[in-house]
């Protein structure tokens, strides 16, 4: 607007001014631009926000609910290999997992009283198993198994998979795997073997030698693991087998002798022992130590146990226990570790069907 007088009335009067008035359009169509942009970054804002609580949602949905408390139970007695084994295991699975983890032992029955205790456990993940080879071979030789070992409990990490060694007498002169077998051959049942037991993996991976040799051994089990060595080193007994941390106390003496490995392939931290498939082609009886839990446990948090478990195994803490007896972790999806099981198990289950193995 602009002024001028009037000199006929004495006012000053405002009439618009072009200029003015072009000035005051514009300025009007400024802020109306920065009011739409306003409104357009606000909008946006908004939108971003919503996506951004949608994406959390989401992976809220998806995350694993990690159990405050989980308890890995140990079939056999405190102290032995497994135990140790699997408080390694489960002082790394507690940093990785950020929970608390405890180990509780429930031995008995071979290991099957503290497997049962797992495979009827609450289906969080709060209540795991630790287990080895003689987890299958238990049931495989139950005259009546109190759970389905390939559905009622499922593969979480195999932790470990090595092979055990053959050990002979100093007495008994066999120096090689083919030495062995030869004098098994010219001799059926001269030879002799000590076992932790009947149905045990030292009982069934002799057998399972026996078939691939085609041969025939004596069996003479014993209540346990030290009494069968004690007599392979007195010369009483001809071999056993075990793994090196069962055999040591013996194989440090030098009146038992490992010949051989029971794996199909040689292994780096045997280097001078032979697989005993040198002389019994396709032979083939490796141990391992498992974590298990019982089936049903959301597939999220056993993708996430897996992870944890596979990377806790591969530490150096746990990696320095399994070393010794030639232990490595085996790497594998849930579905293929199920499958190893249901394998391993068939293979035992046929083995103790065909040789009338069974155990009350």
């Amino acid at each position: 607007m602009v002024g001028y007088f009037n000199r006929y009335s004495g006012d000053i009067n405002m009439i618009p001014s072009p200029q003015l008035a072009r000035t005051h359009e514009g300025s009007t169509q400024t802020l109306g631009r920065q009011m739409l942009r306003c409104r357009l970054v606000r909008a946006l804002a908004l939108s971003c926000i919503a996506g951004i609580m949608l994406t959390s949602h989401a992976a809220l949905a998806q995350r694993p609910d990690v159990p405050p408390l989980i308890k890995v139970v140990v079939p056999f007695a405190a102290g032995g290999g497994s135990d140790v084994i699997a408080r390694a295991v489960s002082k790394q699975l507690a940093q990785r997992l950020g929970t608390s983890v405890i180990v509780e032992n429930r031995p008995g029955g071979g290991g099957v009283v503290g497997a049962t205790v797992v495979a009827k456990a609450p289906k969080d993940g709060s209540v795991l198993l630790f287990h080895s080879t003689s987890l299958v071979t238990g049931i495989a030789t139950s005259k009546k198994p109190p759970f389905d070992v390939t559905t009622d409990l499922l593969p979480v990490a195999i932790v470990s998979e090595g092979p055990m060694l053959i050990g002979v007498s100093a007495s008994s002169g066999f120096k090689t795997p083919q030495d062995l077998v030869n004098a098994a051959r010219a001799n059926p049942q001269a030879v002799t073997y000590g076992s932790p037991g009947i149905g045990s993996i030292g009982h069934l991976g002799v057998e399972l030698l026996v078939d691939a040799a085609n041969v025939q051994l004596r069996h003479i089990p014993y209540a346990g693991t030290a009494p069968a060595l004690i007599d392979v080193a007195a010369g009483r007994v001809d071999m056993t087998i075990g793994s090196y941390s069962a055999l040591v106390s013996q194989l440090s003496s030098g009146r038992v002798i490992p010949i051989a490995v029971t794996s199909a392939k040689p292994n780096p931290s045997y280097p001078d022992l032979p697989p005993m498939a040198s002389a019994a082609p396709g032979y083939n009886a490796n141990i391992w130590y498992a974590l298990f839990a019982p089936a049903g446990v959301p597939k999220a948090l056993m993708q996430r146990l897996n992870r944890e478990a596979s990377e806790a195994a591969r530490s150096g803490e746990v990696q320095a226990l399994l070393k010794p007896d030639g232990g490595a972790p085996v790497s594998g999806t849930l579905d293929e570790l199920a499958q190893r099981v249901r394998e391993d198990f068939a293979i035992w289950k046929r083995l103790a069907t065909e040789k009338h193995i069974t155990v009350e």
